[in-house]
């Protein structure tokens, strides 16, 4: 859980310095919300930042699969970490379910 609060207070300080990298619209906004916190789960789940060496690493990155996902401020493009070995599906993204009914059950 500190690496999602950690992702999101990093997010946030992006939104407000102004990052020209994210747009306002909240399509957005939400989906790089939502990709820091899957990128955080990852790093979580392998015991590893992107790129980090660590005696603890339990697996590697191997790129990202698209998903789009439909929410009610619109349909958003996600990547979903992919790893050399093994699988990772984050937690928040509950298969084919509609992110709002999976984020307040």
């Amino acid at each position: 859980m500190a690496h999602d609060q950690s992702a999101m207070h990093q997010l946030a300080e992006r939104l407000q310095d102004g990052d020209a990298t994210l747009t306002t619209s909240i399509a957005d906004i939400l989906a790089a919300a939502l990709q820091e916190l899957i990128e955080a789960e990852l790093t979580g789940q392998i015991r590893a930042e992107h790129g980090e060496r660590t005696p603890f690493r339990t697996a590697h990155r191997n790129g990202h699969r698209p998903k789009r996902l439909s929410t009610p401020a619109g349909d958003v493009e996600l990547g979903i970490p992919k790893l050399r070995q093994g699988s990772f599906f984050p937690e928040l993204l509950e298969p084919r379910r509609r992110i709002d009914k999976a984020l307040w059950r």
